[in-house]
């Protein structure tokens, strides 16, 4: 049995294909939008009540090739799976398995380099400002690492990470890049589109060379708690609708 068949029948209910075919979706759709860098960067989806077991892309597999039966289903106890065929990158076993060992309720990680992010990123304050209705969403609501420590290729590194991000499911990398968390595929595939959104925003008010007209506290606030409530009525529809368009285009990703 290869190492493809054995994945898939390991999960071989209607509710675990789903999971495959959303986590397959999130990869085509980010690069889509080019938030992913060549063929580094990874998503995993934890499929077992402790999060410990994961799906996870494949080493150096094109965002825009992944599908769902090729993903690995991998345990964050057990290291001997970066023996197996295809395993992921040091890296990628560094940060989500740490991410699964450690929060359990951190169920889909997406970690990537999305052009602004980074780009915000790499300032010595990437704070995002409140300065319209998307930033503020992310207002006092981010982690930020600024412990850089090179390429996570190791545990300790791995774990450090997954300490700074705590219970946040947006953090900011200094020098590095970004990881969000959500509860399914659909909530943190949109908390990461609404994050590019907010740092290109950023990025291109700080580019004008004028002061930034942030909101006072108290509005921040405001708009950050009135977000709650249009999140949970709108992120499944988006990535519904994000999905139907990619099975309009190559609906291969589902296979």
């Amino acid at each position: 049995m290869s190492q493809t068949e054995s994945n898939v029948t390991a999960l071989n209910t209607a509710d675990d294909w789903q999971l495959r075919v959303d986590l397959a979706a999130a990869f085509r759709l980010t690069a889509e939008n080019d938030w992913h860098e060549a063929v580094a960067n990874h998503f995993s989806l934890a499929v077992s009540p402790d999060g410990k077991e994961f799906l996870m892309n494949p080493r150096n597999r094109h965002f825009s090739l992944v599908k769902a039966s090729e993903l690995l289903l991998l345990n964050a106890d057990d290291r001997s799976c970066m023996d197996t065929p295809n395993a992921p990158d040091a890296s990628a076993w560094s940060i989500h398995g740490a991410i699964h060992r450690l929060h359990p309720n951190a169920r889909c990680v997406l970690h990537v380099h999305p052009p602004y992010a980074t780009a915000l990123a790499g300032l010595k304050d990437p704070t995002i400002r409140p300065i319209d209705q998307v930033t503020a969403r992310f207002y006092n609501n981010v982690a930020y690492d600024l412990e850089f420590g090179g390429i996570a290729e190791g545990e300790a590194e791995g774990e450090r990470i997954a300490g700074v991000l705590g219970n946040r499911r947006i953090m900011m990398m200094g020098n590095h890049g970004v990881t969000v968390v959500g509860d399914t595929v659909a909530q943190a595939f949109d908390d990461l589109y609404h994050l590019e959104r907010a740092c290109k925003t950023m990025v291109l008010a700080y580019s004008t060379g004028q002061p930034l007209n942030e909101m006072p506290h108290e509005l921040a606030e405001q708009v950050r708690e009135e977000w709650v409530g249009f999140i949970d009525g709108s992120y499944q529809d988006h990535f519904d609708q994000a999905k139907e368009l990619l099975d309009r285009k190559d609906p291969s990703y589902a296979s």
